[in-house]
């Protein structure tokens, strides 16, 4: 690993669920997403999204969401448009039975409004539109889950 997503050593991912089951090969995916060609990356993306964020949200979402604030801040990485939609997807979800799921996963995304508000700036258009769409969905979160703001 190079200075990117060092961190992740730190997670104890085969104690972390998704919806596939033992969270363990997310740390692979998001290295995916970080140093493969562009089709690596949308591919790890989708297993990423079908894993941690499509219909529900799940303990490992929550670790994994600074992972993708990082990436989506790296330039050199192929599909952050799609990490920030995932971040979105992610917030617009949660989990029916485990509520703090749902509110660790969100407040996690919403940790991340500095990052956000520096890509909402990003040379880059298409970042930067995806950047915007995602501040005006964390200025208008709201949801049972999470403590109010």
């Amino acid at each position: 690993m190079g200075t990117i997503l060092r961190g992740m050593r730190h997670v104890r991912w085969h104690e972390l669920r998704h919806a596939r089951g033992s969270a363990s090969q997310v740390p692979g995916t998001l290295s995916r997403i970080a140093w493969g060609d562009s089709e690596a990356a949308e591919d790890a993306l989708s297993d990423l999204g079908r894993w941690i964020g499509a219909l529900a949200v799940f303990d490992a979402t929550a670790a994994t969401v600074p992972f993708l604030w990082e990436l989506a801040a790296v330039e050199s990485v192929k599909d952050r448009i799609g990490v920030l939609e995932l971040l979105g997807t992610i917030l617009a979800d949660g989990h029916a039975h485990r509520p703090e799921w749902t509110r660790d996963a969100h407040l996690a995304v919403v940790a991340g409004r500095p990052t956000a508000e520096r890509l909402a700036a990003d040379g880059d258009p298409a970042v930067s539109a995806a950047a915007g769409e995602l501040l005006a969905a964390l200025g208008g979160h709201s949801c049972p889950s999470c403590p109010q703001r």
